[in-house]
């Protein structure tokens, strides 16, 4: 659970570096320059991410509550609109992307929210808690940001985005429910 709660730890603390220490994020793009950072901040991620899958998968799973079964295929219809979400975030601004406003942290808090509908045990909880947490402070914040001239959001470009957001989503989805997730994950997301 230590390695879990690490990796945790160091993914939320890189995606909160603009929230907790501006001015960090600053004087390092100012020392490195914005690829440079965006360099380190890659691989500082890329790492966390490996530590937290990692202790994910080492972590004991401690039950606290069980689900009801028809949880399991709600979250599935959430996570389609999440990895729709997701791509459209990637994407020049279509209708999902300019009415969600910033689609990747919307993506991350629907993720969040699913599985911690279908999943009741400790490491689910800390995991998906925790990024559900994150989300909603990166949104308070992108708020803020906003109002204050730092952030601007991407204008609308073509509705034909939108329709390559749905089409490369539910591919993804389908990737995922029919053999990515339990390859990355170690957990089949419909149960045989």
């Amino acid at each position: 659970m230590t390695i879990l709660i690490l990796g945790i730890i160091l993914f939320i603390g890189t995606h909160m570096i603009r929230v907790v220490a501006p001015g960090f994020r600053t004087a390092m793009v100012q020392k490195l320059g914005e690829n440079g950072w965006k360099g380190v901040h890659g691989l500082a991620s890329i790492l966390a991410l490996v530590v937290l899958i990692y202790g994910w998968r080492q972590a004991p799973v401690v039950d606290l509550w069980f689900p009801p079964k028809g949880m399991t295929h709600l979250t599935l219809t959430l996570m389609l609109f999440a990895v729709i979400c997701l791509v459209a975030g990637m994407l020049p601004a279509g209708h999902i992307a300019t009415k969600a406003k910033h689609p990747m942290v919307l993506s991350v808090k629907i993720w969040a929210l699913a599985h911690l509908l279908s999943n009741g045990d400790l490491r689910s909880v800390l995991l998906f808690g925790s990024f559900l947490a994150w989300g909603v402070i990166a949104r308070i914040s992108l708020k803020r940001r906003q109002r204050a001239g730092e952030v601007t959001l991407r204008p609308f470009v073509s509705a034909k985005w939108d329709l390559a957001a749905v089409v490369v989503g539910v591919l993804v989805w389908g990737l995922f429910i029919w053999k990515l997730h339990a390859l990355l994950f170690g957990v089949a997301p419909l149960p045989m």
